[in-house]
């Protein structure tokens, strides 16, 4: 299963990479905007959203790549390894 994670903290990239690899995930994580977000998302099975470290430019973005697409999007408001942990057990089973 491939996840794309928005926003989150810069240091905590390889902890989120790490965890979704627990779960037999493959992570992409984009933390900043950093210009358009066109293929740089790609087609994910799961996107996860920290909605309080991300504009909400950057989510209507994230929204608009990723509509027509069979991907399943989930927002979160916390963006702590925990709320990371329940996104990731409710969408693959557990691990």
């Amino acid at each position: 299963m491939s996840v794309v994670i928005l926003g989150g903290n810069e240091c905590m990239v390889r902890k989120y990479k790490d965890l979704c690899r627990e779960y037999q995930c493959s992570a992409k994580v984009i933390s900043k905007m950093g210009g358009t977000l066109k293929g740089r998302l790609g087609n994910p099975d799961l996107l996860v959203m920290f909605t309080d470290t991300i504009s909400h430019k950057m989510v209507q973005n994230a929204l608009n790549e990723t509509r027509g697409q069979d991907t399943v999007v989930h927002r979160c408001r916390s963006s702590s390894m925990s709320a990371l942990r329940n996104v990731l057990e409710a969408h693959t089973a557990g691990a």
